[in-house]
Protein backbone atom coordinates (compact mmCIF):
# COMPACT_ATOMS: atom_id res chain seq x y z
CA UNK A 1 0.00 0.00 0.00
CA UNK A 2 1.75 2.87 -1.11
CA UNK A 3 1.00 6.64 -1.87
CA UNK A 4 1.88 6.03 -5.05
CA UNK A 5 -0.68 3.77 -7.21
CA UNK A 6 0.42 0.61 -8.90
CA UNK A 7 -0.16 0.55 -12.82
CA UNK A 8 2.83 -2.04 -13.04
CA UNK A 9 1.35 -5.28 -12.25
CA UNK A 10 -0.53 -7.33 -9.80
CA UNK A 11 -0.16 -6.63 -5.92
CA UNK A 12 -1.26 -8.65 -3.13
CA UNK A 13 -3.68 -5.84 -1.84
CA UNK A 14 -6.79 -4.88 0.50
CA UNK A 15 -8.68 -2.29 -0.39
CA UNK A 16 -10.00 -1.89 3.22
CA UNK A 17 -6.63 -2.56 4.50
CA UNK A 18 -6.70 0.42 7.66
CA UNK A 19 -2.82 1.16 7.34
CA UNK A 20 -3.40 2.02 3.74
CA UNK A 21 -1.78 5.29 2.84
CA UNK A 22 -3.18 4.92 -1.25
CA UNK A 23 -6.38 6.26 -1.50
CA UNK A 24 -5.43 4.27 -5.61
CA UNK A 25 -6.04 0.90 -3.80
CA UNK A 26 -9.16 0.01 -5.70
CA UNK A 27 -9.31 -2.62 -8.69
CA UNK A 28 -10.22 0.12 -11.04
CA UNK A 29 -7.37 2.47 -10.52
CA UNK A 30 -4.94 -0.78 -10.04
CA UNK A 31 -5.96 -2.30 -13.68
CA UNK A 32 -8.13 0.65 -15.90
CA UNK A 33 -4.79 2.61 -16.82
CA UNK A 34 -1.96 -0.47 -17.32
CA UNK A 35 -3.71 -0.98 -21.03
CA UNK A 36 -3.01 2.58 -22.55
CA UNK A 37 0.91 2.47 -21.09
CA UNK A 38 3.08 1.08 -23.42
CA UNK A 39 4.96 -2.53 -22.86
CA UNK A 40 8.45 -0.85 -23.10
CA UNK A 41 7.61 2.07 -20.82
CA UNK A 42 5.65 -0.13 -18.02
CA UNK A 43 9.19 -2.46 -17.97
CA UNK A 44 11.30 0.84 -17.84
CA UNK A 45 8.90 2.27 -14.89
CA UNK A 46 8.39 -1.17 -12.96
CA UNK A 47 11.04 -0.23 -10.71
CA UNK A 48 9.46 3.22 -9.83
CA UNK A 49 6.76 1.04 -7.72
CA UNK A 50 8.86 -1.55 -5.83
CA UNK A 51 6.90 -4.71 -4.65
CA UNK A 52 7.24 -5.05 -1.17
CA UNK A 53 5.23 -7.87 1.15
CA UNK A 54 4.33 -6.61 4.69
CA UNK A 55 3.76 -9.31 7.32
CA UNK A 56 2.78 -9.44 10.41
CA UNK A 57 3.76 -12.27 13.08
CA UNK A 58 3.63 -12.47 16.67
CA UNK A 59 7.03 -10.75 17.35
CA UNK A 60 7.17 -7.58 14.49
CA UNK A 61 6.10 -6.12 11.31
CA UNK A 62 8.28 -7.38 8.39
CA UNK A 63 8.99 -5.85 5.12
CA UNK A 64 10.66 -7.16 2.32
CA UNK A 65 11.70 -5.34 -0.63
CA UNK A 66 13.22 -6.89 -4.11
CA UNK A 67 15.88 -4.73 -4.83
CA UNK A 68 18.54 -6.25 -7.46
CA UNK A 69 21.48 -4.60 -8.26
CA UNK A 70 21.33 -2.03 -5.51
CA UNK A 71 23.79 -1.15 -2.60
CA UNK A 72 22.78 -0.47 0.74
CA UNK A 73 23.71 3.33 -0.08
CA UNK A 74 21.57 3.33 -2.71
CA UNK A 75 18.23 2.87 -0.43
CA UNK A 76 16.90 5.03 2.41
CA UNK A 77 15.00 3.38 5.23
CA UNK A 78 13.47 6.45 7.36
CA UNK A 79 10.57 7.19 10.02
CA UNK A 80 7.98 10.15 9.74
CA UNK A 81 6.29 11.63 12.59
CA UNK A 82 6.60 8.37 14.32
CA UNK A 83 4.04 6.11 12.31
CA UNK A 84 5.06 6.61 8.50
CA UNK A 85 7.62 3.82 7.90
CA UNK A 86 9.32 5.51 4.21
CA UNK A 87 11.67 3.05 1.99
CA UNK A 88 12.97 4.99 -0.80
CA UNK A 89 15.85 4.52 -3.71
CA UNK A 90 17.47 5.15 -7.10
CA UNK A 91 18.49 2.95 -9.58
CA UNK A 92 21.09 5.10 -11.97
CA UNK A 93 20.75 4.01 -15.87
CA UNK A 94 23.89 2.45 -17.27
CA UNK A 95 26.29 4.98 -18.80
CA UNK A 96 25.64 4.86 -22.48
CA UNK A 97 29.18 4.87 -24.45
CA UNK A 98 29.46 6.20 -28.02
CA UNK A 99 29.97 2.88 -29.81
CA UNK A 100 27.86 0.78 -27.91
CA UNK A 101 24.59 -1.20 -29.82
CA UNK A 102 21.81 -1.48 -27.43
CA UNK A 103 19.69 -4.16 -29.01
CA UNK A 104 17.79 -4.58 -25.50
CA UNK A 105 16.82 -2.88 -22.51
CA UNK A 106 14.67 -4.67 -19.70
CA UNK A 107 16.11 -4.09 -16.47
CA UNK A 108 14.96 -0.92 -15.35
CA UNK A 109 16.09 2.27 -13.62
CA UNK A 110 14.60 5.23 -11.62
CA UNK A 111 13.53 6.34 -8.19
CA UNK A 112 11.10 4.89 -5.99
CA UNK A 113 9.29 5.97 -2.65
CA UNK A 114 7.02 3.66 -0.75
CA UNK A 115 5.26 5.11 2.22
CA UNK A 116 3.37 2.24 4.94
CA UNK A 117 1.05 3.94 8.07
CA UNK A 118 2.60 1.74 11.00
CA UNK A 119 -0.13 0.38 13.19
CA UNK A 120 -0.27 1.24 17.33
CA UNK A 121 1.77 -1.32 18.33
CA UNK A 122 4.91 -0.64 16.76
CA UNK A 123 8.32 0.13 18.56
CA UNK A 124 9.39 2.68 16.33
CA UNK A 125 12.67 3.33 18.34
CA UNK A 126 13.96 -0.14 17.52
CA UNK A 127 13.19 -0.48 13.85
CA UNK A 128 16.44 -2.72 12.15
CA UNK A 129 16.97 -2.94 8.43
CA UNK A 130 19.24 -5.39 6.53
CA UNK A 131 20.11 -5.60 3.18
CA UNK A 132 21.69 -9.28 1.50
CA UNK A 133 21.22 -10.40 -2.06
CA UNK A 134 19.25 -7.70 -3.42
CA UNK A 135 16.35 -7.96 -0.62
CA UNK A 136 16.04 -5.06 1.93
CA UNK A 137 13.99 -6.64 5.32
CA UNK A 138 12.86 -3.85 7.52
CA UNK A 139 11.81 -5.31 10.98
CA UNK A 140 9.69 -3.05 12.93
CA UNK A 141 9.08 -5.06 16.81
CA UNK A 142 5.56 -5.26 18.37
CA UNK A 143 4.84 -4.07 21.66
CA UNK A 144 4.22 -6.34 23.95
CA UNK A 145 0.49 -6.13 24.75
CA UNK A 146 0.07 -6.86 28.55
CA UNK A 147 -2.59 -9.22 29.11
CA UNK A 148 -5.54 -8.41 31.81
CA UNK A 149 -4.85 -9.59 35.20
CA UNK A 150 -7.54 -12.40 35.58
CA UNK A 151 -7.88 -12.60 39.78
CA UNK A 152 -9.15 -15.78 41.09
CA UNK A 153 -12.34 -14.82 43.77
CA UNK A 154 -12.91 -17.35 46.18
CA UNK A 155 -16.46 -18.95 46.60
CA UNK A 156 -17.30 -19.04 50.22
CA UNK A 157 -20.62 -21.43 51.23
CA UNK A 158 -23.60 -20.23 52.95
Amino acid sequence: MSIIPSFFGSRRTNVFDPFSLDIWDHPFFNTSFSSVIPAGVRETLAFANAQIDWKETPEAHVFKADLPGLKKEEVKVELQEDKILQISGERTREKEEKNDKWHRVERSSGKFLRRFMLPENAKVDEVKAQMENGVLTVTVPKKEVKKPEVKAIDISAN
